[in-house]
């Protein structure tokens, strides 16, 4: 702060004091109340949380569409085989996972991936082609498809439960439940001869390795 002297025309000397201006843009930056810089890390979070839950449903419905699409073609084939009581009941589990994300979709308002009706196509042909193949193949497709499957669905719920374990808390306890379907849904294939199918290690790594190409694609799609 500065300051000058007047004398008036009475011989009275007056001091007067200049307040040097202000940057009231740069004042305003400085004295922001703490309030908004909370608001932009919850709303930084929250859009993280949003991305991450439209990412994993918009995937699982996929999954879950093409797992269902899998046992409608191997039942086609082995309904009436020895093993098509135990095709049928992981079926019906599958339809269940479906009709749950198919809730979800409309509830988070997430877009489903454009590749529906590819995978819809897909799944039927693998499930199909592979029971062609016998009962072992078709097996040995379910304990591949089940573990790429098992392994995802424990990845997304330790990317939920790092977000929020009580605001994901639907997701991660329905994510839970189809975790361990699958789980079941390996062991079973794993029980019924999987193993024995023919050259097993190489038809296991090539549904491996177009699941994890599936689930990748239909996370961006």
């Amino acid at each position: 702060m500065s300051k000058f002297w007047t004398q008036s025309s009475l011989g009275c000397v007056r001091t007067y004091y200049l307040r040097p201006a202000l940057n009231f843009e740069k004042t305003s930056a400085m004295y922001r109340p703490p309030l908004f810089h909370g608001l932009r890390l919850y709303s930084t979070k929250s859009a993280q949380n949003k991305e991450l839950i439209d990412r994993i449903i918009r995937v699982d419905h996929a999954g879950e569409l093409g797992a269902d699409r899998i046992y409608a073609g191997q039942m086609a084939v082995l309904g009436k085989s020895s093993v098509g009581p135990v095709i049928q009941h992981m079926w019906d589990q599958e339809k269940e996972h479906k009709a749950k994300f198919e809730e979800l979709i409309p509830k988070y308002r997430v877009r489903p991936t454009v590749l529906v009706p590819i995978w819809n196509v897909a799944g039927f042909v693998l499930g199909a082609g592979t029971a062609l193949m016998g009962k072992e193949a078709a097996m040995a497709c379910t304990v591949a498809v089940e573990s790429v499957i098992t392994d995802h669905y424990n990845s997304q719920l330790r990317e939920l439960i790092s977000l929020g374990e009580e605001e994901n808390k639907e997701l991660i306890e329905t994510i839970k439940k189809f975790r361990d379907d699958e789980m079941d849904h390996h062991d079973t294939g794993l029980l019924h001869d999987a193993e024995l199918a023919p050259a097993y290690t190489a038809l296991s790594t090539v549904i491996k390795t177009g699941c994890k190409a599936a689930v990748w694609v239909s996370e961006r799609i």
